[in-house]
């Protein structure tokens, strides 16, 4: 039974987790060296060491088999997208009620990043932006039940 998911992921996204993976076989190869070096000695403290390196060689092993299996399954969005509804990869321009102008990407929530303008799909405002045309306004509330409004300017 196959029970792979397929995430979308943008440009960046897809970037980013194959630069993380390239870093996690680097971090790998260099705790097998370590490892192999510590393994050769007969030192108490040494030995500690190898058990210390043992332990982050495993949990460098699982990041990266998680990181792997999430590469083998995620595709990237296309790069045509409807620009008259907001769907996940669309860019849309938000404006706030003090005047403030906002650029979000809509993405999967694996690679969401609000500081870098990368919203979840599954936060409050992605969901309440999918299916959403240009010049509406735009509602959600907050966990602490405060109501928030925008005006949705552009879709990219």
């Amino acid at each position: 039974m196959n029970t792979t998911t397929t995430v979308y992921l943008s440009k960046q996204g897809m970037k980013e987790l194959r630069k993380r993976v390239h870093q996690l076989e680097h971090d790998q190869a260099r705790a097998l060296n370590e490892l192999r070096e510590l393994d050769k000695s007969e030192k108490r403290d040494e030995r500690m060491a190898l058990i210390e390196k043992l332990a982050s060689l495993e949990t460098i092993e699982t990041d990266l088999l998680d990181k792997k299996q999430l590469l083998s399954e995620a595709k990237q969005l296309p790069r045509k997208r409807d620009a008259l509804r907001v769907a996940l990869g669309s860019v849309v321009e938000l404006i706030d009620q003090q005047g403030r102008l906002m650029r979000y990407t809509i993405v999967d929530s694996i690679e969401a990043n609000p500081s870098d303008g990368r919203i979840s799909i599954l936060s409050p405002l992605g969901q309440s932006l999918i299916g959403k045309t240009a010049q509406q306004t735009i509602e959600w509330t907050t966990k602490r039940f405060q109501t928030n409004q925008l005006q949705l300017i552009r879709i990219m």
